[in-house]
């Protein structure tokens, strides 16, 4: 079994509080990993763990290792700029930049100092490609981002991820701010995208890791409950709380 991402020994603290306790998980290349549990379980947390977004918060601390592709990304000799560009981040709610859609997706191709003309306008026609938003937009490329409506601005930060060619992306409930189409729409592109990523997602929703995930993690209070093919977690869960929160009897 080959583990894009790997989790060993993680302890983390918020100051004084403890948010992630002895949290051990390998991520499968090329899957969809979804993240569930109950608010405040510290699914967001470990997300942010695999592009070091927690780094900003001041009372931080990591005990333990996060590995990809067996290295180590909290080592010091780990150049953070390097480590976002093979680790894309979409966020909860769409944020395009104040620019046009052109300008959005070529926004960290810009700022890598990529100058050649040619082969950023291949590279955003690439990943609107792969966002599925290019034929919608092709005619549009220089109409503000903003312009679009919330389903489409997502798909576009979807395709400013994928323009850099990370090969992970990380999801934080990706769809909440979305109405059912366009979250449909987005979940389909999920699913297309594995073949090329390894996707991790935070989701509240249950059906929806149900529909797009390979793999599901438990999170509950900071712990890891169960990891577990979906299939596995959804029907013959290991652990009885795993089973009460797929149930509804609690979270």
């Amino acid at each position: 079994m080959k583990y894009k991402l790997e989790a060993k020994n993680i302890d983390v603290f918020y100051g004084e509080l403890k948010a992630l306790n002895n949290i051990n998980i390998g991520i499968m290349e090329n899957a969809v990993t979804a993240l569930i549990g109950p608010s405040g379980c510290g699914k967001s947390t470990f997300l942010r763990l695999f592009n070091r977004m927690n780094d900003y918060i001041d009372s931080f601390k990591l005990n333990g290792e996060i590995f990809i592709d067996n290295k180590n990304i909290y080592d010091k000799s780990i150049l953070v700029d390097e480590l976002r560009k093979n680790v894309g981040m979409v966020f909860q709610k769409p944020n395009p930049f104040p620019k046009s859609i052109f300008e959005n997706v070529a926004y960290g191709l810009k700022i890598q100092g990529i100058k050649d003309k040619e082969f950023i306008k291949t590279r955003v026609k690439d990943a609107l490609q792969q966002a599925a938003l290019w034929d919608e937009v092709k005619d549009d490329l220089n109409k503000s981002a903003l312009a679009l409506s919330g389903g489409q601005q997502q798909r576009v930060c979807i395709a400013r991820a994928l323009a850099v060619e990370p090969s992970i992306i990380l999801m934080d409930e990706p769809t909440s701010a979305l109405d059912p189409i366009a979250t449909a729409k987005v979940e389909k592109l999920i699913h297309t995208l594995k073949e090329k990523y390894t996707i991790i997602i935070v989701t509240h929703n249950m059906q929806q890791a149900g529909r797009i995930s390979d793999y599901t993690a438990f999170f509950y209070m900071g712990d890891l409950i169960e990891c577990d093919k979906t299939d596995t977690i959804f029907t013959k869960p290991k652990k009885e709380r795993t089973e009460n929160y797929i149930t509804g009897r609690f979270g």
